[in-house]
C-alpha cells in the first residue's frame, strides 16, 4: 500500500528557503576555513538561523491550518476558540 505524498502549498517555498539556508551555511564553513572576520561569519550565521526559523514557523502554521483543521468533524465552539488562540500564539515562537 502506497501512502500519498504529504505536500502542502507552502512546501515549495519552504524548500527554497531551506536551500538558501544551506547555501549560507556552506558559505559560513568556507568563510571560517578562509579565516574571514568573525563579524562577517556571524552575519552569515544569522542569515542561516533566520531562514531556518522562518521555515519552521511556516511549516508549523501550515500544519495547523491544514492538518488540524481537517481532522474530521468540526470542533466544538470552545475547542475551535482554543485552536484559533493556539494558532495565533505560535506566531511568536
Amino acid at each position: 500500500m502506497s501512502e500519498q505524498p504529504h505536500i502542502h502549498e507552502t512546501h515549495p517555498d519552504i524548500i527554497k528557503r531551506l536551500k538558501r539556508a544551506d547555501g549560507h551555511l556552506r558559505s559560513v564553513i568556507e568563510m571560517m576555513e578562509a579565516g574571514r572576520p568573525c563579524l562577517d561569519i556571524a552575519q552569515q550565521l544569522h542569515a542561516v538561523e533566520k531562514a531556518i526559523i522562518q521555515a519552521k514557523k511556516t511549516l508549523i502554521q501550515d500544519h495547523l491550518d491544514h492538518c488540524l483543521d481537517g481532522m474530521g468533524s468540526p470542533p466544538a465552539r470552545d475547542q475551535r476558540h482554543s485552536i484559533d488562540e493556539f494558532k495565533n500564539i505560535i506566531k511568536y515562537l
